[in-house]
């Protein structure tokens, strides 16, 4: 039997180890909301406070009409919401209705209970006690009893507490009048939330001081990433995501671009290679586009002069490192060239300065969100992008006692080196290194003028690791076939892109990007299923 037979087998094996402890977890969690169910605390007919508090009914939930309301419908119908996040000391004695989940929940006595919400990673206290007006000892045996991550609505009043509460992003708590279940969590959860949010400094100073907390592991996170993503260093995370998006796009558009929409089912491979996802169209071969790289030139071509593209980007590569996915958002540019190719740089350079700008002035909050789990040092760059050549740079790893061939790519290794170096030489970890050796870049890239083992190509590197990739682009049709065919393209495979430019066809280049690769470099988090929000590598397409 062959290795990779036997891989096959292990792999088969492992999935349905897999499903079966899934099963087994589904039936335990199953039996535990039966149990909860059984014993849950029902309202006792004779609490004159049972209208405040309870499981919200599913006819309500159903949008029913106001003379169908329950309790629920009736305490909330003339109620503005609060978001958890905009409760601050000027609320101080205001009357709230606040939606989130319980994070947990501390009984004190029978009178006395706290419950602390979580609303989209923020925090805050409430108070439920029989002190209080309308509460009464089984509205603090509900309250107690409820499981973590279930949905609940709460109206209270805003109190600003002596000394700071510990434990809560707003340092404000609410003394409960009412409060319903919206939707219940299991009592059982795969993983805490509470466990998935701690850095791994907190849970290093545990074991030194003797306890022992848990670590949750990468593929747990993702198996249950639902759970997983409401931490509040992953709604940081894809909240700064959102921004990266939002600035590409409106930075662009102020700069006179079109934003396009290319297909993802294509007739051959866009950058060359074998890496591609095959698939049957009907009867003919297809594949899942590597980029947009093809039809965006082709816009051009059609006049609208300089193009960009938020859009998925996929490639069958079987890398299994930390910084590939074989599905991912790719943020794609290009554009008519008048002079140079340095133009293409000179939208690299203010783009990415005005994008890094925004989101240390946008993104304060967020990126403190992250930082308390996964710390990093703001991004080091310069208002005016450094840009080397790539034979400055061998010469700099060389000088550095690092041999590279002068004419091949860096590997990861060198990369990180020439990063390191460039950091201590010129005080930025955001540089562009251009003037590629040819062989190592696509087809449509076009030859240096000067010498034609170089070409007009460039990428740009974040603490050291490569994240954009762009070059002029071969414009003439005849010499784009011959560097197709000198590649192993089968050139009848792309002809409708080769005829694109036998109807004339402007000087042209671009770029493109990762949207993962970029928030995970900008965060220094170190792997890009961190920032992909469902990933999709080599040995995962779920959930």
């Amino acid at each position: 039997m062959s290795s990779e037979s036997e891989e096959q087998q292990l792999s088969k094996k492992a999935a349905k180890k897999e499903a079966a402890k899934q099963e087994k977890l589904r039936r335990r969690q199953e039996a535990a909301a039966l149990a909860s169910t059984a014993s849950s605390l029902s309202v006792e007919e004779d609490d004159p406070y049972s209208s405040n508090y309870g499981d919200v009914s599913l006819p309500e939930l159903k949008s029913c009409t106001q003379t169908d309301a329950g309790n629920w419908s009736l305490a909330i119908s003339s109620m503005e919401w609060t978001p958890v996040g905009a409760l601050t000391q000027d609320s101080k004695e205001k009357e709230v209705l606040i939606r989130g989940r319980v994070h947990i929940t501390r009984p004190v006595s029978k009178n006395m209970a706290f419950v602390v919400v979580r609303e989209k990673g923020f925090t805050v206290q409430c108070l439920v006690t029989t002190q209080g007006e309308g509460v009464s000892r089984q509205m603090v045996k509900f309250v107690a009893g409820l499981n973590r991550e279930s949905i609940v609505d709460a109206i209270g009043v805003v109190s600003v507490p002596g000394n700071p509460i510990k434990g809560t992003t707003q340092q404000v708590e609410i003394h409960v009048r009412k409060l319903y279940c919206v939707n219940k969590a299991l009592p059982s959860l795969p993983i805490n939330v509470e466990d998935a949010a701690r850095s791994d400094a907190e849970i290093e100073a545990a074991l030194q001081s003797g306890d022992k907390l848990p670590r949750v592991n990468q593929d747990t996170r993702l198996n249950f990433r639902v759970l997983d993503i409401r931490t509040p260093a992953n709604q940081g995370i894809f909240r700064i995501q959102c921004q990266v998006g939002t600035i590409f796009r409106q930075f662009l558009l102020t700069e006179g671009f079109v934003e396009i929409h290319t297909p993802k089912l294509i007739a051959g491979s866009s950058e060359g290679g074998s890496a591609v996802f095959k698939l049957d169209y009907k009867g003919q071969p297809a594949c899942l586009a590597q980029s947009p790289q093809l039809h965006k030139q082709m816009a051009i071509c059609g006049d609208f002069g300089r193009v960009f593209e938020i859009g998925p980007v996929f490639r069958a590569e079987d890398s299994y490192t930390h910084r590939h996915l074989c599905e991912f958002t790719g943020l794609d540019v290009e554009m008519e060239i008048k002079k140079h190719y340095s133009e293409v740089m000179d939208i690299v350079d203010k783009l990415f300065v005005t994008m890094f700008d925004s989101l240390n002035e946008r993104c304060q909050k967020e990126l403190e969100a992250v930082g308390r789990q996964y710390p990093f040092e703001p991004l080091k760059y310069k208002p005016k992008t450094l840009r080397l050549t790539f034979e400055e740079g061998v010469q700099m790893l060389k000088d550095a006692g690092v041999e590279v061939d002068p004419l091949g790519d860096l590997n990861t290794e060198a990369e990180r080196k020439l990063g390191q170096l460039v950091l201590e030489k010129y005080d930025t970890e955001f540089y562009i290194l251009h003037r590629y050796p040819l062989a190592v870049r696509p087809f449509y890239t076009m030859p240096c003028y000067d010498n034609a083992l170089y070409s007009n190509s460039f990428d740009v590197f974040i603490r050291g690791e490569e994240i954009i990739s762009g070059a002029q682009r071969v414009h003439v049709p005849e010499f784009l076939a011959e560097r197709a065919q000198s590649l192993g393209i089968d050139v009848n495979s792309i002809s409708t892109y080769i005829d694109s430019f036998r109807y004339g066809a402007p000087p042209h280049g671009g770029f493109g990007v990762g949207l993962e690769r970029v928030v995970m470099l900008f965060c220094a988090l170190g792997n890009i299923r961190k920032t992909s929000l469902f990933p999709r590598d080599p040995q995962r397409i779920a959930p």
